[in-house]
């Protein structure tokens, strides 16, 4: 895992998606050379490097897009040939479109039929090799950890689920009087300093994985492998760079102080403002003829007096109350019986409203609400004050989640499913965390790119 700009990037899709870049444009060059193999070619070489450029840059951006260098996609949401179908098929479209919208990059059918066969064989080319040899442990960063109670516990499951495993867990050091959960066969069981275990296993990081933190740590031995170079990091650390969270089983009161991030200085808020502007008026732009049609529809179904859009009080940036606007996506007296989470199946929701629920459609009046400066493009979900006073009571560091404006999509909408319990809130609340903690334009943009997968897929919608 790399850092950039404050974001945890996986090296390895990082390096696959530079791969496939490089395969998407020698793919049109290529497409090109073989056209014109026998008969003078009707470019020059600088169209057909403009026109290859714009070949990679759409096609790894639709890849992007469909989640395809996500590394925490689970094995059961990968369906590979379904995802690079869809992507293929939106780059096609963007493709053509750019090329017959701007003449100067105009490319015969014939080079761009070739092209895409080139491109599509030499991305299923790569992926095979990425898939079977990114399963080998000595490649992967080697971790021990010390402790075995609980909270060491929860590591051997951290990476069960997905595709690409980071990291591999050679070892676990049981500690004095410590509640063991590990199994027995993955304890390291030698006479040896700590130090010397992390060396004869070449050890790439020490995490500490302690229960009760009030019984001590080995802090001389902790200190030792420190001096000799080895990273030793805490779980907190652990989980934000591997999930992408702040864990707050782990997270104490301190940490909050001495980390890194939580910083939003006046520049930063101004980007993030105009980015905010510019990013919703291209939406508003774009899906203006969607809107339309929706609003058609919900007419049509429930009548001509009834509401289009609903209008409900949420919670903003600090703590400010705020009416947000989206399309109305359940019976008008949904809430007559008082404020309540949206359940799987409800039976309150109508049938335009579950298929705009399902795509995010409902979602997008909240345009208004950015353009306005109650809301941002990318931030926490804002949440009612109802359900707001109780989870400040009840759940620790949630008021933090008010630190920045909300969001029409954010870290938590797009890394997990709808909330609907408090165990939800707590969860989702981690992911808000790690983008307060770290927000970036960078963080914004790859959230955008990401919420796309979401409303292809219909992920975490309800």
């Amino acid at each position: 895992m790399i850092r950039i700009f404050r974001h945890y990037i996986s090296s390895a899709f990082l390096w696959l998606l530079v791969f496939e870049a490089v395969i998407f444009y020698f793919a049109m060059y290529l497409g090109s050379q073989v056209r014109f193999l026998y008969q003078p070619s009707w470019y020059s070489e600088a169209d057909i490097v403009n026109a290859s450029l714009i070949f990679a840059a759409i096609f790894t951006l639709c890849n992007i897009s469909l989640g395809l260098y996500r590394r925490n996609l689970g094995i059961q949401e990968y369906d590979l040939l379904a995802r690079v179908s869809f992507s293929f098929g939106v780059g096609i479209f963007v493709v053509v479109s750019i090329y017959y919208l701007f003449p100067n990059f105009l490319i015969a059918r014939s080079v761009l039929g070739v092209s895409i066969v080139f491109a599509f064989l030499g991305m299923m080319l790569i992926r095979y090799f990425f898939y079977r040899y990114s399963k080998i442990d000595r490649i992967k960063k080697q971790v021990l950890v010390v402790g075995s109670g609980n909270k060491a516990k929860e590591l051997v499951e951290l990476n069960a689920g997905y595709l690409h495993k980071s990291f591999n867990i050679a070892g676990f050091v049981a500690l004095p009087d410590e509640l063991c959960c590990i199994d027995e066969a993955l304890l390291i069981k030698q006479d040896k300093s700590l130090n010397e275990v992390a060396q004869d296993l070449n050890i790439d990081e020490i995490v500490l994985a302690i229960d009760d933190r009030r019984r001590g740590m080995p802090l001389t031995k902790l200190l030792d492998c420190k001096m000799s170079g080895f990273d030793v990091i805490d779980l907190v650390t652990f989980y934000e760079r591997e999930r992408g969270i702040v864990s707050l089983t782990n997270v104490y009161p301190s940490w909050f102080l001495f980390s890194d991030g939580f910083a939003v200085s006046g520049l930063r808020s101004i980007g993030k403002r105009l980015f905010d502007i510019l990013v919703s008026l291209i939406l508003l732009a774009v899906a203006w003829p969607i809107m339309l049609m929706t609003s058609i529809a919900i007419l049509i179904e429930s009548g001509i007096k009834a509401p289009i859009f609903y209008r409900q009080v949420r919670v903003g940036e600090n703590n400010r109350n705020f009416e947000v606007i989206k399309f109305r996506s359940m019976v008008v007296d949904a809430e007559k019986n008082g404020a309540q989470f949206a359940q799987e199946k409800d039976n309150r929701i109508t049938k335009v409203g579950a298929f705009i629920r399902k795509c995010r459609i409902d979602e997008l009046p909240q345009i208004f609400n950015v353009l306005t400066g109650d809301m941002s493009f990318v931030g926490p979900r804002p949440e009612r004050p109802e359900f707001v006073e109780g989870f400040v009571e009840r759940i620790d560091y949630y008021a933090e989640r008010h630190r920045v404006k909300p969001g029409i999509t954010g870290w938590a909408q797009i890394s997990y499913q709808y909330g609907a319990s408090e165990d939800d809130t707590v969860r989702k609340l981690e992911y808000d965390l790690y983008y307060v903690k770290n927000y970036s334009l960078f963080l914004d943009i790859s959230i955008i790119l990401h919420t796309i997968e979401i409303v292809v897929w219909g992920k975490g919608a309800r």
